[in-house]
């Protein structure tokens, strides 16, 4: 039985990534606080090409996190 090839990721891959390494999904927009990226997008970067890489970046500057005051009384 052999084992499932995997893609190669490839080195060649121009668009960098926008993570900050702030690494948290914000519960009510389903974004990362720090890229703004979804879980989806996230996982796909490594094999994403350029033009999939593009497209994801040029949705990011639209995305707002609206934090909320934490106020409690």
């Amino acid at each position: 039985m052999t084992k499932p090839q995997r893609e190669p990721i490839s080195a060649a891959m121009t668009v960098v990534s926008p993570c900050t390494n702030v690494c948290r999904i914000d519960r009510r927009s389903g974004w990362c606080e720090g890229c703004r990226r979804t879980v989806d997008e996230i996982t796909r970067w490594p094999r994403a090409d350029d033009a999939e890489r593009q497209a994801i970046l040029d949705q990011l500057p639209t995305r707002v996190i609206r934090k909320r005051l934490g106020v409690s009384w």
